[in-house]
């Protein structure tokens, strides 16, 4: 059965954006790459969100044609490889979605989880996408980064849950000398 991970990037006052979208404050240092390609390693399907699909779409398909960063180009031939699902009631999808899931939320993905040969499935971002799985407990794992940087507002690491979440602490570390990821597990 595969599981589905959750990897997501917030601000010290819990927001996965700045107040206009922001997305420019993440620090994607060596250990933090390496962070995010061992988890790579481990997936065979990404998901996304609408909004998340839309910047991803943008940036991934030509990435190391706008940067030389080693993270991006580490992580662009896996991104357009590896199969993507969006998650949208109106997108119809593009070239680059291998699939999108508008109804059924529930049941589409506890099926994703359950096909015979199925690999874990890495979430990136997407707070509404992330919340509604929570409600369902479709997630397995959460790796949540928390970034030295204050917003001050934008879109919250969850929309307002419907009731309390229990989780596990996994692990917990410092990379880079200044982010602090935490890998959750659900409560038994």
């Amino acid at each position: 059965m595969g599981k589905i991970i959750y990897w997501v990037h917030t601000s010290v006052d819990g927001f996965i954006d700045g107040p206009n979208g922001e997305f420019d404050w993440p620090v994607m240092g060596p250990e933090m790459s390496a962070y995010s390609e061992e988890l790579d390693k481990r997936v065979d399907t990404l998901l996304f969100g609408r909004p998340v699909w839309q910047m991803m779409v943008g940036f991934w398909p030509n990435a190391e044609s706008m940067s030389d960063d080693p993270h991006v180009a580490a992580f662009a031939p896996f991104w357009r490889a590896t199969p993507k699902i969006v998650f949208s009631r109106t997108y119809e999808g593009d070239e680059w979605t291998s699939r999108v899931i508008s109804s059924d939320l529930a049941g589409e993905v506890a099926a994703l989880k359950a096909r015979p040969d199925a690999g874990d499935m890495l979430l990136t971002g997407g707070a509404a996408l992330a919340a509604a799985l929570t409600e369902l407990g479709l997630i397995d794992e959460y790796h949540i980064a928390v970034h030295p940087v204050v917003l001050g507002g934008g879109r919250p690491l969850f929309a307002r849950p419907d009731r309390r979440h229990n989780l596990r602490l996994v692990d917990s570390r410092v990379l880079d000398g200044q982010v602090s990821v935490s890998h959750y597990g659900l409560a038994s």
